[in-house]
């Protein structure tokens, strides 16, 4: 609950800010199951839908998912087609631009916090590792899981199509970058912070040392009393995703005891590395969160003197549309899409912390500005004008919308 009708009108206000003010073509598509239509965002030749356009009665939370609707896909939904591959990054991309292991995650456990119920999760999930000839994870051989923010794996909660874009891109980027890691998926029965908190605990009681949190909403005055109760797990890396509205703060990613994971724009390139990232910024409405939290007190491991609280983000990882990831959804879409969104982010950063092992700090979050030069520096692109430039603009060394950068290997997500 927030603590004012005040606080929680502003709260659902900054989850859509970019859902109202970045029409730059206005279409209907279908949107959440009883959801209104939502709006078709172009530009550079790449169109979008917020994946959870409409919050439901109650919810307080939106996910940031953006799903890619310019695309025609050239793949038969139920496997392979020959010399034919889904558009968007797929895991040896992923691994690629992010230096990170073909085989990470073994003997580790990803938790993945959405809200309302994919029907379609299991065997969406099965398509997409058989495409790309990772690992069966399958409820049969032990590897995934899906529970209600209670553990049950009978009683689910309502179903949802927009969240279900959502689940299936978070399990999607845990087997591409995590494939051997075992998975659960913690389904609130709605969007509001209580109840997704609820299901953070669930997941960490279930045994899960990485958690993705892949929505947000406003600050509130409540904020620390959550942070009490939902997000602080010593010993447990929780990642939240830092939204799609551009500058301003979201919460949990304002949490002290979690990973904010900010967004970036990431391309094929003819450098050293091979490719090549910038700030995710579509408009002033949309791109990468950042910013200075209201409530949440500075941590100790972070030094950036603009912000006399906790700065967002921690660190970052691919999330323009325009440059978005595969993902195999058949619960609200027809099989093969294409997502963005820092949706894409936070699941990437938790499955890099399964990678590197067991956490042994206990706000993991502090590996990353210990190893600062064990990240790709993000050094091109904003969000917007604002003062201290560094919370909305990219530049050496930390920055609001890429934090301290992306991922080069496992060293700086380790203690």
């Amino acid at each position: 609950m927030l603590s004012t009708p005040t606080a929680r009108v502003r709260q659902i206000a900054l989850a859509l800010t970019g859902t109202a003010a970045l029409a730059l073509t206005a279409l209907a598509t279908a949107g959440p199951a009883g959801a209104t239509a939502s709006t078709v965002y172009s530009k550079g030749g790449t169109s979008w839908v917020r994946s959870c356009a409409t919050l439901a009665n109650g919810d307080n939370m939106a996910c940031n998912a953006l799903r890619v609707t310019s695309v025609a896909q050239h793949i038969s939904p139920l496997g392979v087609t020959p010399n034919a591959a889904p558009s968007g990054y797929g895991p040896s991309d992923l691994r690629s631009a992010y230096n990170l292991p073909a085989n990470g995650g073994a003997g580790q456990t990803v938790a993945i916090v959405d809200a309302y119920n994919d029907p379609n999760a299991a065997s969406d999930l099965a398509v997409y590792r058989a495409q790309f000839g990772l690992p069966a994870c399958t409820v049969a051989n032990g590897c995934f899981k899906q529970v209600s923010q209670t553990g049950s794996t009978t009683s689910l909660p309502t179903n949802d199509s927009g969240w279900a874009g959502e689940e299936s891109l978070d399990l999607d980027m845990v087997s591409a970058i995590a494939p051997n890691a075992h998975i659960i998926l913690v389904e609130a029965k709605s969007a509001t912070t209580a109840n997704l908190g609820t299901s953070v605990n669930e997941a960490v009681k279930l045994g899960a040392k990485f958690v993705s949190n892949s929505y947000g909403g406003g600050e509130s005055s409540s904020d620390t009393s959550y942070d009490t109760k939902y997000y602080n797990h010593p010993g447990v890396a929780i990642t939240a995703s830092s939204g799609d509205s551009g500058y301003g703060v979201e919460y949990p990613a304002a949490s002290k005891y979690v990973t904010a994971v900010g967004g970036t724009a990431l391309s094929k390139a003819s450098n050293a590395r091979g490719w090549t990232e910038s700030v995710w910024s579509t408009s002033s409405s949309e791109g990468a969160g950042s910013g200075c939290s209201a409530y949440d007190a500075k941590p100790t491991w972070q030094k950036d003197t603009g912000c006399a609280k906790r700065t967002v983000a921690d660190v970052s990882a691919v999330a323009d549309p325009a440059t978005g990831v595969a993902v195999y959804q058949t619960y609200g879409a027809s099989g093969w899409q294409v997502y963005g969104g820092t949706s894409v982010a936070s699941p990437i950063i938790a499955s890099v912390y399964a990678d590197a092992g067991a956490p042994s700090a206990a706000i993991p979050a502090a590996d990353a500005y210990a190893h600062t030069s064990a990240l790709n520096d993000v050094t091109s692109g904003k969000t917007a004008s604002c003062s201290p430039a560094y919370l909305c603009t990219a530049e050496v060394g930390y920055d609001g919308p890429t934090g301290l950068g992306t991922p080069n290997g496992l060293a700086a997500f380790t203690g």
